[in-house]
Formats: structure tokens, sequence, C-alpha cells
């Protein structure tokens, strides 16, 4: 049994494999192969504590092109939402499903429903790590460059925010320089740049955390962000908007300080106006955000075909 909290629960090997796989996934459904039955008889739960449109279809798609089933279940409506213990329904539930899929607001969450659970728990977006989103954002930059290797990304926007845990780890797991440019307050949390740094001293990845956007995206061939107001964070909006917007918004200005093949790309949904222009995120010479969604399919058939035992390269 393997479960899936952060990208930190796999190996630099096994991400190189999952994007590698993702790659084998997209191929065979644009030539109208189907997909190999590896979640044939098995049942996959969905717990989902937060809104979500790419992560629940891409799931409740893959899971279904993989022959298995799954059973959406809104956190309101568990006997979560009236205090019963994470690891109380990940007892109860482990023993009537195959895997437990979560999108919760505490990481914590799904560390302690791992503990407890006798099947597979898959971090679907927690306040610190979103794994799925990296795994299939580092084949859209493969597919795109035609390889990973000295390319350099930058994230503008919140550094402590889960996409931008999750892009670090990545980044540095598979040597691709990444620099973050976010306000002093809004840094990368101390634990997860560490691991990062470790990461690259093996990698050669190369890191950099300043609060100048200019010089974060200068020589980069990716330029990423997120919203500013994570979901969990609403009643710091106001606040957040003031320090973030005047300086770390994506505009074509700034794009044009990265390499002149440079792409935009986006975890969605976008705020148009605040963390991006409209301009940057519609031009379709630079922004890659629709793939980058698309992908998010074909990436996750890759992880739960790994989890459950499928190897096809």
């Amino acid at each position: 049994m393997k479960h899936l909290l952060t990208l930190s629960d796999l190996s630099p090997a096994e991400l190189r494999y999952l994007i590698d796989l993702t790659e084998y996934f997209k191929k065979k459904r644009l030539i109208g192969e189907k997909s190999e039955d590896i979640l044939r008889g098995k049942t996959l739960g969905l717990i989902f504590q937060k809104p979500s449109t790419r992560t629940r279809v891409s799931l409740e798609v893959a899971i279904l092109e993989l022959g298995g089933r799954s059973i959406y279940m809104d956190w309101r409506t568990l006997q979560l939402a009236r205090g019963e213990p994470a690891k109380d329904t990940a007892r109860v539930l482990s023993r009537y499903l195959d895997g437990i899929i979560a999108r919760v607001y505490e990481h914590e969450t799904l560390v302690e429903m791992a503990k407890y659970s006798r099947v597979p728990i898959i971090n679907a977006l927690s306040n610190m790590y979103h794994p799925m989103q990296a795994i299939s954002d580092m084949f859209t930059l493969r597919e795109h460059f035609g390889t990973l290797n000295k390319l350099k990304v930058t994230f503008v926007g919140d550094g402590g925010s889960n996409v931008c845990h999750s892009l670090l780890l990545a980044c540095t797991m598979l040597g691709v320089s990444i620099s973050i440019a976010s306000p002093p307050q809004y840094r990368p949390h101390e634990k997860v740049l560490e691991k990062a740094l470790k990461y690259a001293e093996k990698s050669g990845s190369k890191v950099e955390v300043t609060d100048d956007p200019v010089k974060a995206v200068e020589g980069a061939d990716a330029v990423y962000t997120d919203v500013f107001v994570s979901m969990g964070f609403e009643a710091e909006r106001e606040e957040r908007l003031k320090v973030f917007i005047p300086k770390y918004r994506i505009t074509v200005k700034l794009m044009k300080k990265a390499k002149p093949d440079a792409v935009f790309m986006h975890c969605l949904p976008a705020k148009r106006g605040e963390e991006v222009e409209e301009e940057v995120l519609e031009d379709e010479k630079i922004s890659i955000v629709w793939t980058q969604a698309e992908n998010r399919l074909h990436s996750a058939k890759a992880i739960l075909s790994y989890i459950y035992g499928g190897r096809y390269l």
C-alpha cells in the first residue's frame, strides 16, 4: 500500500516514471485506444471539503476509464461535518473502499487518515501541498519543451501556497531550476524550502527566493502563478490583495522579461485582473493553461495506475 500525501512520498525516479506514464496515457487517449482496466472491480471514494472542478472531474473520468467506480462525498454530508474524527472515518471507509482521495483544508487531516486507513490515501489538495497538480505540471513542461533539462520555472505570488510548495519540490527533485518571487511574509514554509534545497543538492537544481518579480522572471522558460487568495484564506482577501496586486501580478510587460519563448502557466481557476492580466491568460502564443488543465486527466490515470500496480513502461 502506498499513500500519496506529498511528492516526498515519491523518489525522483518514481516522479520521472509518473511523467512517462502520463505521456503513455495521453497518447493512448489521443489515438482512441482504451486504457487498461487496472481499477476493474475497485471502488474509490472522493472526500471533498473544498470546491473543485478540474481535480474532481479529472479523477472521476480517470477512475471510470481505468475500469473502476468512484463515490463522491461532500464533506458536509458526512459525519465529519458533525465532528467525527478523521481517523474514525478512515477506519470505516477503508473497510468499504479500495482507496480514499481527499481534498481538505488541513494537511494533518490527511496524515491522520493515512495512519489509520487500510487503503491508499491520495492528496487531492491540502493547505500545504497539491502533488497531483505538480506531477501534471512537470509533464506539461516536458511535453512543451521536449525536455526538462536546463529549464527555469518562476513562480510569482504566494510562495507559501500548496501549489508553490509542490512545484518547488517537483522542480528540485527533477533538476529544474526554480525562482520564487513573493512578499517576505508569504515565502515558502521553511520545512518545505529545506527539503527542496536537499533535493537540489543532488539534482543540480538552482533555487532562488526573492521579493523582486522582475529579477525572478529573468531567463525563465515558464512563468507560473496562482490566485492570491486561496481557499480557506477568504478572510484575508483585502489584506492580501493590497500586498500582491501592485507588484506581483503577471502582466504583458513582466512576461517580456522572461525568455522570448517563455510560457505562462496557472493551475486555475484564474482571477483575471488580480494575479494575471486577461491579455496574458488568453494569449495563445504563450498561455498553456488549457493544456495544463487537460493533462490533469492523464496524470490522474498515471498516479492511480502506479498506486494500484499498473506497469506499462
